[in-house]
């Protein structure tokens, strides 16, 4: 399916994990892909791999943005789709009481600060065209908390959430539309590399998910060229829970 034909995607955090898995099948659909990555090795590969255009940006930096759009503008004519999806989770974010502010500060300005950036930046393009679909990710940590506390990172995607939701709203009649991607725990570099480091935490995380298993990548990139689409064509300030049931479930069946 071509569902995506031609249109120009911007992804953040394309060069591994949700992004890159999103990258492969934005190309796989027709998207002229924009890569967009802090780490230049890494997303070089990713654009080289799906034949799109690399750029390096510093999400929480405000003239890397604004620059990052107007190159994909400049080079590809148009910014149809934006996908902000860079983001982290440090392993000295947990307990509040354990949590310091700068870890705080530091997963604030990548998680949050950066989709208002992106979203501040992209919307004038989106309202020139008359156009366009920003998803931005969220987590089902922003909808009923985290079964181990991560209190930054909860606290940054609850704030993506009611972003999303008020910028939905804001610039329906334009055509713009706005939506929150929650995604319940996905198997990425990310999460690997925290849960190795405890994996009692990763067990905790698991047990609660009534698919018995984490996400893989390529799923959620399957939310979000639905969500990029015109199959979506009515769906705008919403939470676009894909999380294995998590959300839905009072006990987990053993």
């Amino acid at each position: 399916m071509q569902r995506l034909q031609d249109r120009v995607a911007v992804i953040t955090g394309a060069g591994s994990g949700i992004g890159l898995a999103t990258a492969r099948r934005f190309a796989e659909e027709g998207a002229k892909v924009v890569v967009a990555d802090l780490d230049e090795t890494a997303g070089a590969k990713a654009a080289d791999e799906v034949g799109g255009l690399f750029v390096r940006v510093d999400v929480a930096n405000e003239e890397d943005v604004a620059r990052m759009y107007r190159t994909a503008s400049e080079e590809l004519g148009a910014v149809d789709i934006a996908f902000n999806n860079a983001g982290i989770s440090p392993p000295d974010d947990d307990s509040i009481l354990e949590t310091g502010i700068d870890a705080w500060r530091r997963v604030q300005e990548v998680n949050l600060t950066s989709v208002y950036l992106c979203c501040k930046h992209v919307i004038p393009y989106m309202r020139r065209q008359g156009r366009g679909s920003i998803i931005n990710t969220a987590s089902f940590v922003a909808v009923m908390g985290s079964a181990t506390s991560q209190i930054s990172y909860t606290a940054s995607k609850g704030g993506v959430l009611a972003m999303s939701r008020e910028l939905g709203v804001q610039f329906a009649r334009e055509g713009i539309r706005v939506n929150a991607l929650c995604p319940g725990p996905v198997d990425t570099p990310l999460l690997r590399e925290l849960f190795a480091k405890d994996p009692e935490r990763a067990q905790r995380r698991l047990v609660h998910v009534p698919i018995g298993r984490f996400a893989r990548a390529e799923e959620i990139a399957a939310a979000v060229a639905f969500l990029a689409s015109d199959d979506a064509s009515f769906i705008t300030a919403s939470e676009f829970l894909v999380d294995g049931g998590i959300s839905g479930a009072y006990v987990t069946p053993l």
